[in-house]
């Protein structure tokens, strides 16, 4: 079958497409044809090894993991002799930062992990951008224990996260305020943000509104610049580590004082997330966000350009081209 590979750390140039053996299953796994998966963060992290810290889930020295891709939708052709969850046949999406793989022909997963029956009338393509941002989204939004009516500002409305925190508040009942450039204000509103700040024109961190949650979804700011606009016992949450690896620090130390703080969420998922965010999508709460769509031969570009920091929600990859 065919694979994306990279045996060391470095730019997109190190992955490359080539022949390898098919994966085999055992008796509580299934196997996968590809048709959909994505570029996102975690495969981009995972590659570069940017932050040394990850070397630590995915190799000291060089990948441990030579095929990544994190998110998947496609058929179920082969399953284990002890699978009961799924039957071949079964059009699938899921996730899987633990062993990756989804950036092939074929993969493997345990029927207990990460993975579920498709949406109704929903796409691959849509299929295989659900988890990464959503669960990335789900995992802060659980953390804050959001309540309906409170106020909520996201930094970053576009990006894969930021665009799934956006609809995934309203779910709960939030009034989000919605940050965001100007060429993209009709597609925040339309995702449900009630207000719309335009980055271009107006700084957001001089806002005299406050706000229960500040989710910062793309890491562009910092907790001493949003602090003003924190209620009493408001919350900042920032999907990056922050200057000098600030926030893991400030997490600890912010909710010793009682007040506004600062909350670090390790993101996780299970066969629970990915069911929720199923429902949210069948339901109509929430709609992945593609940018655009590659083929499995143009990879290294697709890394590209999710590293230019641009894209508007989720670049797809397309294993198996939908007619």
């Amino acid at each position: 079958m065919k694979a994306i590979i990279n045996t060391k750390y470095g730019p997109p140039e190190v992955v490359s497409l080539v022949d390898i053996e098919m994966p085999q299953i055992k008796e509580n796994e299934v196997l996968i044809r590809i048709h959909s998966t994505t570029v996102n963060r975690t495969d981009c992290g995972f590659r570069s090894a940017e932050y040394f810290i990850s070397r630590f889930f995915s190799g000291l020295l060089k990948p441990k993991f030579k095929t990544l891709g994190c998110e998947f939708a496609g058929d179920i052709i082969e399953i284990g002799r002890n699978v009961s969850l799924f039957k071949n046949g079964d059009k699938v999406f899921g996730f899987n930062d633990t062993q990756f793989g989804a950036h092939a022909e074929f993969m493997v997963m345990n029927e207990n992990d990460s993975i579920s029956i498709m949406p109704k009338n929903t796409s691959y393509n849509v299929c295989a951008a659900i988890t990464e941002g959503g669960h990335y989204a789900l995992c802060d939004i659980r953390a804050v224990k959001i309540k309906n009516g409170q106020k909520v500002l996201v930094n970053g409305a576009t990006g894969a996260i930021g665009s799934a925190a956006v609809q995934i508040l309203k779910y709960f009942g939030a009034e989000v305020t919605a940050v965001c450039e100007t060429k993209h204000t009709k597609l925040v509103k339309s995702l449900g943000a009630d207000v719309v700040i335009d980055y271009l024109k107006e700084d957001f961190t001089k806002s005299n509104e406050t706000f229960d949650f500040i989710f910062d979804a793309v890491g562009k700011s910092s907790f001493s610049k949003c602090k003003p606009l924190l209620n009493k016992k408001g919350i900042y949450i920032s999907t990056e580590l922050g200057n000098m690896s600030q926030n893991p620090f400030l997490a600890l130390i912010t909710p010793l004082f009682g007040g506004k703080k600062v909350l670090f969420p390790i993101p996780s998922i299970n066969k629970n997330d990915v069911e929720f965010l199923k429902l949210l999508v069948e339901n109509g709460n929430f709609k992945p966000v593609i940018d655009r769509t590659f083929n499995l031969e143009q990879i290294v570009e697709a890394y590209k350009y999710v590293e230019k920091g641009f894209k508007t929600g989720n670049v797809v990859i397309e294993v198996i081209p939908e007619t």
